[in-house]
């Protein structure tokens, strides 16, 4: 497959979701003055990698059962919509003063910094929150009534993966050892090794991509094998984008990669490139994707997901 029918693929995808999280935000009875930031997080221009993990790998693993794309969409869209606005919620969080203090994020200004951080901080609460209603309701607000509905024991399992992926042992324990880190948590800086550096960001930042892509994959009805793959597969990816991401950071500008460029070095944060520098990083991000879409190829899976993998070396921002 080419880079154009990738882009085509994830253009059709990120359409999909974002009518889908459209929907769900409107069928809430938020609160003005809360929706208001709430939608301002949420629909922001972005790559909506994460969900449209989670559709691509519906899709995959799907297409192994007899199932058409369009069921497999429909099956994993509510887990995308509650990956996408998880994922919100914690850029929301991590740009406060009080985390990474960043005014600029998706190339406009920052949720606090639009809003003032009182509604920010409850933004993100009710995003966080809002996303296991979508993902378990049924129906869910983020589909048509008459959708097809994964089995209640799938997606009960989808809420139980997701939970680990947003909760003190995934993305709220990695931005603790993060803040650790820098000496924002406590009196003084405690410098990471590459383990420790690499169990941060699997929290951080992977361990989301990793529930993203595994929800997909298990409200298609994958077996447990395929699961485990996906799951195995994202591992990787999630790993290469973080080092992306912290390669972006050195070699990027503001505009391009829609967030404040060289911030991760002027506040002293753990960083791959500051660790092993920039050819190594390079050389590291290479590897993990060569790992998942080896994963991929040998449990027969590939679908649109080595192309994903594969693009996120490429990617600018």
């Amino acid at each position: 497959m080419g880079a154009g029918d990738l882009e085509t693929y994830l253009a059709r995808l990120r359409a999909t979701i974002d009518a889908a999280l459209d929907r769900a935000l409107r069928a809430t009875a938020t609160p003005a003055p809360l929706a208001d930031p709430m939608r301002y997080a949420v629909m922001a221009p972005g790559k909506r990698l994460r969900p449209c993990l989670t559709l691509a790998s519906a899709d995959a693993v799907g297409a192994t059962l007899g199932l058409t794309p369009e069921t497999a969409t429909a099956l994993a869209l509510p887990a995308a919509c509650a990956v996408e606005m998880i994922h919100s919620y914690s850029l929301v969080h991590d740009d406060l003063p009080a985390m990474d203090n960043d005014a600029m994020r998706r190339g406009r200004p920052t949720t606090h910094v639009a809003f003032g951080e009182g509604l920010a901080i409850l933004a993100g609460d009710g995003l966080l929150t809002d996303a296991f209603q979508v993902l378990a309701a049924s129906p869910s607000p983020a589909v048509d009534a008459d959708a097809p509905r994964a089995a209640p024991e799938r997606i009960a399992r989808a809420v139980a993966v997701l939970a680990s992926a947003a909760g003190s042992t995934g993305m709220a324990g990695g931005q603790a050892i993060d803040l650790a880190a820098v000496g924002r948590a406590g009196a003084g800086g405690s410098p990471l090794d590459g383990a420790a550096l690499e169990d941060m960001h699997l929290r951080k930042t992977g361990a989301l991509i990793r529930a993203a892509a595994t929800t997909g994959a298990i409200l298609a009805g994958g077996a447990d094998e395929a699961v485990l793959a996906v799951d195995a597969y994202a591992r990787d990816l999630g790993l290469a984008f973080q080092i992306i991401d912290d390669v972006l950071d050195v070699e990027g500008t503001s505009p391009d990669i829609g967030k404040t460029a060289g911030k991760d070095a002027a506040a002293g944060k753990p960083t791959f490139p500051a660790l092993y520098g920039l050819e190594a990083s390079k050389q590291m991000a290479t590897a993990c994707i060569d790992r998942a879409v080896a994963t991929l190829e040998r449990n027969r899976l590939d679908g649109r997901l080595g192309g994903i993998a594969r693009w996120s070396l490429r990617r600018t921002r």
